[in-house]
């Protein structure tokens, strides 16, 4: 809509306006509905055991920790995270060696 806006053409400006908005809107909560990855954040010792395959015990867990066998973020004296990003990477590449 190029045209010049009179008082006479303002209904149609107004719909025209309001029809582009809802497409906004409609395109917008399609991307805000969109899942989000759920490698975007850490997972404590109990998420991690529920997300591993072979659901370890939390005192195999605290094991790999202590022989640095696993990757983690320690927040804290007795707080440690895991980023699920990095398990996997580590287990593709243990995979591989242990296949080797």
């Amino acid at each position: 809509m190029n045209e010049t806006i009179t008082f006479e053409t303002m209904p149609k400006a107004m719909a025209y306006l309001i029809t582009k908005v809802e497409a906004l809107e409609k395109v917008l909560m399609e991307k805000s509905e969109a899942p989000a990855a759920p490698m975007d954040r850490w997972l404590n010792i109990d998420e991690l055991k529920a997300y591993l395959p072979d659901h370890p015990a939390k005192a195999t867990i605290y094991g790999w920790v202590s022989r640095r066998e696993i990757p983690y973020h320690k927040g804290g004296k007795n707080y440690v995270s895991f980023n699920p990003t990095l398990i996997n990477g580590y287990q593709t590449v243990n995979a591989e060696v242990e296949a080797s």
